[in-house]
């Protein structure tokens, strides 16, 4: 837990050279810095990686992160682990299929609408976390009209060979009841073919539909 956190933490550390700046240049370089994360969202077509997610108790599961824009995304959770989380463009839905439950919400009221949503200018209501370490680049997005959709902190390491020339490292969430979520990528992959079929689900409510999305 500790291996994955310690990275992350230290993406949102406020510190550094930065703090030597003049104003202008810090909020010029902050405006560069949200372009290039707007054109990393709007580059990346098709993601896959693997994920380790680990909760405010200090709980992590693994599984396999697919995202394919706008807006679809799924969560496929390690073997054993009963739930999934899929977004189809216009909402996210988690399934607990041990205890047949389906909870359905917005995109745009979760977190993860600042990441799968490439039509959001982060200039509009994202801010750059200074990290100290010019290779880490932390933006926080936060609709400051609508709080109670909560907050995302994505850390993204400076990567030529990345779309816009990033790789996403992974976020911090941050929900409405206050849970925290931190979640680390691997293996990335661009560009994979992916089916729209990957964001379809099965309903396991005795009276409910029998696919989802």
């Amino acid at each position: 837990m500790k291996r994955i956190l310690a990275p992350l933490a230290l993406a949102l550390a406020v510190s550094g050279p930065a703090a030597l700046l003049s104003a202008p240049a810090v909020a010029q370089q902050d405006a560069s810095d949200l372009g290039q994360v707007n054109a990393y969202i709007r580059a990346v077509t098709t993601m896959t990686a693997d994920f380790a997610q680990t909760d405010r108790n200090g709980q992590t599961l693994t599984g396999q992160l697919t995202i394919k824009q706008p807006g679809k995304i799924r969560f496929q959770y390690q073997k054993g682990v009963p739930l999934l989380i899929v977004g189809d463009g216009k909402a996210l839905t988690m399934i607990d299929y041990e205890v047949r439950q389906v909870q359905r919400w917005p995109i745009g009221n979760s977190p993860l609408g600042a990441l799968i949503d490439p039509s959001k200018d982060l200039s509009k209501f994202g801010r750059v976390i200074q990290t100290g370490d010019p290779k880490i680049l932390s933006v926080q997005a936060r609709d400051p009209k609508r709080p109670e959709f909560g907050t995302i902190t994505m850390i993204f390491n400076r990567d030529p060979s990345g779309p816009a020339g990033l790789q996403l490292y992974g976020w911090v969430a941050l929900d409405s009841q206050n849970n925290r979520t931190a979640v680390r990528l691997t293996n990335q992959r661009y560009g994979v073919p992916v089916a729209n079929s990957a964001f379809r689900w099965v309903d396991p409510r005795p009276k409910g539909r029998s696919t989802g999305g």
